[in-house]
C-alpha cells in the first residue's frame, strides 16, 4: 500500500511520517508551498519561513530515507482560503481559515493529486481519530487521545470519501510521545515549537493585513449602544470581533464589549458583559460525519470555538444545509463566521459555520 504524507516541517508531521513507513507502507513526504512573502504583502527582502519549513521537512524525510516534493498550491489558496478570509471579514463574519485549509486544499486538492499519482491514503500529523463503524457503515471521526491537543474540531469538514482515504497515525498518542519518537531520532524538528497564528498573517494583525492585501481602508462608522444609541466612532469594521474589550478607543463609564456588527449600517453594537450570552444559533454549509442526516431533535454536546469546552445542547435540522442548535445555558460570545461543532461523547456528529 502507498501513502503520500502532508508534512508541514513541524514535528507532529515528521512522526507521522516515521509510523507510517513503519507500518510498512510506501511512503512519500509532500510539503506544500502556499504562498510567497509578495503574496501576503510581506518584504521580499525578510526571510520566508515556509522555506524553513520545507527544508525541516526534507531533511526528515532525508533520514526517513523517503522521497520529499514541493507542490505549487499558491493558486488554490489564495482563492479558496485567503480570498475568502478577507470576503468573510468585510462581511462582518469572523472566519476560521484553518478549517478552509484543511476542506479545500489540504483533504481536497491534496487528496486528489495523492489519487493521480496512484496512491492509496493520505497522512497528516492531526490529532484526531478516524474508525469505521460496521453498524452504521459509515466512517467515524473521533476525539485524539490527547485531549489538550485534540483537532477533530478543525476536522468537521471531512467527508465520508475524505475519510476513508486519510491515515491519522497520532490519533491514539499523547504529545509528550510524539517529541520523544522525534528526539529518538534526532530530527531537526524535535524540540520545534508548535504554531499557533494563522500562517499568512504574520504578526496577528488580521485588519492591517486585509487593508494592505486588498489596498482599501475600512471605513470610519458608529458605535451604538444596545439600543442603537450612537456613542461614539469606530475604526472600521474589520478591526473588532465579538467579545472584544480591549483596543475599542472609547472612553465610557462602564465596561464595553463588541456584541454585534452591522456591515450594511456600518455600526458596532457595544454592550455589557451580559448583553454577550445567547441560547441558540443557526449554522449553513453543514457536513454530517455520523449520519447522512438529522432527522428529528438530538441531544449533542456542542462548541463554537476551538479553544472551548463542548456544552450541552439540542440540535435540529432545519433545512437540507441549516442547523439550529439550542443551548441548556447561554452561550458567551457566539460569534459569526466561526464553526459549531457537534460532538456525541468523543464522536463528531457533523458541524458548520454558525450565520
Amino acid at each position: 500500500m502507498k501513502a503520500i504524507i502532508a508534512m508541514s516541517g513541524g514535528v507532529d508531521s515528521s512522526v507521522a511520517a516515521y509510523l507510517i513507513k513503519q507500518q510498512g507502507y510506501e511512503t512519500v513526504g509532500v510539503t506544500l508551498k502556499l504562498f510567497s512573502n509578495e503574496d501576503i504583502g510581506e518584504c521580499t527582502a525578510k526571510t520566508c519561513c515556509s522555506q524553513k519549513d520545507v527544508e525541516d521537512a526534507r531533511n526528515v524525510c532525508f533520514k526517513l530515507g523517503i522521497k520529499h516534493y514541493v507542490f505549487n498550491f499558491k493558486d488554490q489558496f489564495k482563492k479558496d482560503v485567503i480570498a475568502k478570509f478577507i470576503d468573510s471579514y468585510q462581511k462582518g463574519f469572523t472566519p476560521n481559515p484553518c478549517i478552509d485549509c484543511n476542506r479545500f486544499i489540504k483533504f481536497d486538492r491534496l487528496l486528489q493529486k495523492a489519487r493521480e499519482m496512484d496512491f492509496d491514503y493520505m497522512v497528516t500529523g492531526h490529532y484526531a481519530v478516524i474508525e469505521f463503524d460496521n453498524t452504521s457503515k459509515r466512517y467515524l471521526l473521533k476525539k485524539s487521545a490527547d485531549e489538550k491537543k485534540d483537532q477533530s474540531y478543525v476536522l468537521y469538514g471531512l467527508t465520508q470519501e475524505q475519510l476513508s482515504k486519510t491515515l491519522l497515525p497520532l490519533g491514539m498518542m499523547k504529545k509528550n510521545e510524539i517529541r520523544d519518537i522525534a528526539a529518538e531520532h534526532d530530527f531537526i524538528n524535535a524540540k520545534k515549537h508548535d504554531s499557533q497564528d494563522i500562517c499568512f498573517v504574520r504578526d496577528g494583525n488580521y485588519s492591517k493585513f486585509i487593508e494592505n492585501y486588498t489596498g482599501k481602508k475600512s471605513p470610519e462608522g458608529n458605535f451604538v449602544d444596545i439600543n442603537g444609541k450612537i456613542i461614539g466612532r469606530h475604526g472600521g469594521i474589520i478591526n473588532y470581533t465579538i467579545g472584544q474589550r480591549k483596543g475599542l478607543g472609547l472612553t465610557y463609564h462602564k465596561r464595553l464589549f463588541v456584541c454585534d456588527k452591522n456591515v450594511k449600517k456600518n455600526t458596532v453594537t457595544l454592550g455589557g458583559p451580559d448583553d454577550l450570552f445567547s441560547k441558540s444559533l443557526e449554522a449553513a454549509d453543514i457536513n454530517l460525519i455520523a449520519c447522512p442526516k438529522i432527522d428529528k431533535p438530538i441531544r449533542v454536546k456542542a462548541k463554537v470555538r476551538y479553544n472551548q469546552k463542548e456544552e450541552p445542547a439540542t440540535v435540529e435540522q432545519i433545512d437540507k444545509d441549516k442547523l439550529h442548535i439550542e443551548f441548556d445555558s447561554p452561550q458567551r460570545a457566539v460569534t459569526k463566521g466561526q464553526a459549531v461543532v457537534l460532538y456525541d461523547n468523543d464522536i463528531v456528529v457533523g458541524g458548520g459555520t454558525i450565520i
